[in-house]
């Protein structure tokens, strides 16, 4: 089944959760931003295979393998949050997507317009990352 999303669609809290209009606008979201991610990749590919310019001044050298470096974890960390696009996209074909993962409840419209990758209600979140520092601390 196919869904229309008409172009000034934006997801409320005054329509059911996870209608197919609502899965639609998140779907084509999660799409449009893996897209960019691998574009992003395709263009550091690209400039890595153009070999790297060598600086005669070691300095020079030295900045540019540190810019390569961290290029390199950033896209490293992109990679990553290809897998949690293509994890939220599945959940959306499973019918799972929107809810925590903790929970069972619903996680709010405005989180996952924000951060659609997201598998924790805030509160859930919220305790998560308490829990973290708690044990971070011992």
């Amino acid at each position: 089944m196919t869904v229309k999303l008409p172009p000034d669609y934006q997801p409320s809290d005054d329509e059911p959760f996870m209608n197919d209009l609502m899965k639609e606008y998140f779907r084509q979201k999660l799409l449009k931003w893996r897209a960019e991610l691998l574009a992003e990749s395709e263009e550091t590919l690209q400039s890595l295979q153009e070999g790297g310019i060598q600086e005669a001044d070691i300095a020079d050298r030295a900045s540019a393998e540190t810019d390569r470096a961290l290029e390199l974890r950033t896209r490293d960390r992109e990679r990553k949050l290809i897998a949690k696009i293509d994890a939220a996209v599945e959940r959306i074909r499973d019918g799972s997507y929107g809810y925590c993962e903790e929970t069972g409840e619903p996680i709010a419209v405005r989180r996952l317009d924000a951060r659609p990758i997201a598998t924790l209600s805030l509160e859930a979140q919220e305790r998560h990352e308490r829990m973290e520092r708690t044990q971070r601390d011992d």
